[in-house]
């Protein structure tokens, strides 16, 4: 049977190899295949993404993979600021010297 398109997807969000996550969808498939006794239903293949994501969840937990994505974005954003606090220095700079420059236009 064909895998779900977001298979990758659930994958890297979860920090699975795609590979272990196909074999996680295989069992998913037998066990709603157990539950329900139909196979291609509404039923069976809802049964088989919860259990599947309820599999990658609990392979999830097993792995010793850090969680920094969120620390690195917000170490990204800090080393924004200066840039950004730059960019607005500059620009009130030139606004100043913009109105200082027609103010000296229009005495002369």
């Amino acid at each position: 049977m064909k895998t779900p398109k977001l298979l990758p997807w659930h994958a890297r969000k979860a920090g699975v190899p795609i590979e272990r996550a196909e074999a996680l969808w295989r069992k998913a498939l037998r066990e709603a295949t157990a539950d329900t006794g139909w196979v291609g239903t509404s039923e069976f293949w809802g049964a088989a993404e919860a259990r599947f994501l309820e599999l990658l969840a609990e392979e999830q937990s097993t792995l010793c993979a850090p969680h920094v994505e969120t620390f690195v974005r917000s170490q990204h954003r800090m080393g924004l600021l200066p840039l950004l606090a730059a960019e607005q220095v500059f620009s009130a700079m030139s606004a100043n010297w913009q109105r200082f420059c027609n103010q000296m236009n229009k005495a002369a």
